[in-house]
């Protein structure tokens, strides 16, 4: 999916040139018509994350530095490219110092704004990963620090900073692979216990017969073996965040303790004469359903009901498949940077394929398939062919059946737009493909794969039409009655080519 970049200028003629250059440039652009307009749009926590802002600085309300100072007082880090027809030394230094990435002069051609959005974006994409990392060794992690685009998954992550202002039992649930640990994590990163530990607990890992001694403790001499005392998990919390991982496989002996513990604020080490106090946070995930096991037997009812205070779902990947070209750029920048391997992109193909698998096993899975494929890649870009696992299932995987609510077979079509990834700031995102097929699976027709050609020649030749004709064997006249002809007149006649872009 493309980037999304904000075009923010008070002039509709120069806002409607930069959208257009913008959208040409491989990006989705939005625009707003001032400071103030931008700073909602921003603001908006409803509103499709940005990307990138071009921001003008002369602007009648809130002009360009205003903007910046809003940002940083926000605390939003969007990079910044600020834009002026008045390019005087002073005013650069105002900018850069007020938080600007790059600066650009009226009018700015082509190529310089696609050079300096992807150094913007991938500078970005570098920071935010290193930053990532650093907190996620200080247990600091936030909802920040989770790679989403998606409208349901983004709605999961209010109601979770919600539920991080309090003290509140949250219940993560999801399937397999969907990243319930990294919630709970950002739940607690984002608290008041955020300096105290937080431990996790994986509950299905545990042998039955030592799962009490693990999660409250043992004193010395509880049981052949116990040669020392153990605190448990409980204690080595107190004062943070309790994390228990596929809570619904704890048998039924430590349901009980586990049902005091939360309720009286103690444990019960094993071979113990008192109870200890403990002060947990307490974040619960299961990718079972619950309530079916209570109905069962398997599940007490009554810690069901102290564990089910505060429901959170993670949808599946699947069901939010424009978060996956952004995962697989997070996945490609850190497996990169861990493994020495000198990889800068995936293809347009690589990404669609991508795109249109299922992912049983979730963000865990493709987290794999992106490492493995870093591992197996030979030059700079990674491709179709090393991904041969998921090239294999989608070939041998039946065709989609839609019942109407749900599709049931998989892998499933997923309309996401197929644009390379990319870590290099010298690569257009069209990157020279033209695809054949359209989203049903049939051939373009001509026309529409004309047009196409088109788009991508003015592109490639900086909207020199002159050239693009040369290039294209066909006359400038020709040219522009097939502009006119295939709908691409309005939209290329802002860009003036040979007069206004150079």
């Amino acid at each position: 999916m493309a980037e999304r970049v904000l075009i923010v200028d008070d002039d509709p003629v120069q806002r409607r040139l930069l959208e257009a250059m913008v959208g040409k440039l491989g990006f989705e652009a939005v625009t707003a018509s001032g400071g103030d307009a931008a700073m909602a749009l921003l603001s908006d926590p409803n509103a499709p994350a940005v990307d990138a802002v071009v921001l003008d600085l002369v602007m009648p309300d809130l002009d360009g530095l205003g903007v910046l100072a809003a940002l940083r007082e926000a605390g939003q880090s969007v990079p910044v490219i600020v834009q002026t027809a008045h390019g005087g030394i002073d005013t650069v230094v105002s900018a850069m110092r007020a938080g600007a990435v790059d600066f650009v002069v009226k009018p700015v051609g082509p190529e310089r704004l696609l050079v300096s959005l992807r150094n913007a974006l991938a500078a970005r994409a570098l920071e935010g990963e290193l930053s990532r990392i650093k907190r996620s060794r200080t247990g600091t992690l936030t909802f920040k620090d989770i790679v989403t685009r998606s409208p349901r998954m983004r709605a999961v992550l209010r109601a979770a900073e919600k539920a991080a202002g309090s003290t509140i039992p949250v219940l993560v649930g999801g399937e397999s692979g969907v990243g319930k640990e990294l919630v709970a994590r950002a739940v607690h990163g984002s608290g008041e216990r955020r300096a105290r530990p937080f431990v996790a607990v994986n509950c299905g890992a545990m042998p039955e017969t030592l799962v009490e001694s693990i999660l409250f403790g043992h004193e010395k001499g509880a049981f052949t073996g116990a040669s020392d005392r153990h605190v448990g998990k409980f204690v080595e919390a107190s004062g943070g965040t309790l994390f228990l991982d596929e809570v619904g496989e704890l048998p039924a002996s430590a349901q009980v303790k586990l049902l005091r513990a939360v309720q009286e604020g103690e444990v019960e080490p094993v071979g113990g004469r008192r109870p200890v106090k403990v002060d947990v946070r307490l974040i619960s995930a299961t990718n079972r359903d619950l309530i079916a096991d209570v109905a069962a037997g398997r599940f007490r009812e009554d810690l069901f009901y102290r564990l089910h205070v505060f429901p959170i779902t993670i949808p599946p990947l699947r069901e939010r498949p424009e978060d996956i070209p952004d995962l697989v750029r997070h996945f490609l920048l850190r497996f990169a940077a861990e493994e020495g391997r000198r990889v800068r992109r995936v293809s347009a193909e690589a990404v669609a394929l991508l795109s249109r698998f299922s992912w049983p096993g979730n963000v865990r899975q493709l987290e794999n398939a992106v490492f493995r494929a870093v591992v197996l890649a030979d030059g700079d870009e990674l491709g179709p062919g090393e991904f041969p696992q998921i090239a294999g299932a989608a070939v041998a995987a039946p065709p989609l059946v839609d019942t109407g609510e749900f599709a049931t077979n998989l892998p499933q079509t997923l309309p996401v737009e197929a644009a390379p990834v990319s870590l290099d700031d010298t690569v257009q995102s069209s990157a020279g493909l033209l695809a054949l097929l359209d989203d049903d699976g049939e051939v373009r027709s001509l026309d529409a794969i004309e047009a196409a050609a088109i788009r991508f020649a003015i592109v490639h030749y900086g909207g020199q039409m002159s050239e693009v004709a040369r290039k294209l064997k066909i006359g400038r006249s020709t040219l522009y009655r097939k502009l006119e002809g295939l709908g691409l007149a309005d939209a290329d006649e802002a860009l003036e080519p040979d007069v206004a872009v150079r």
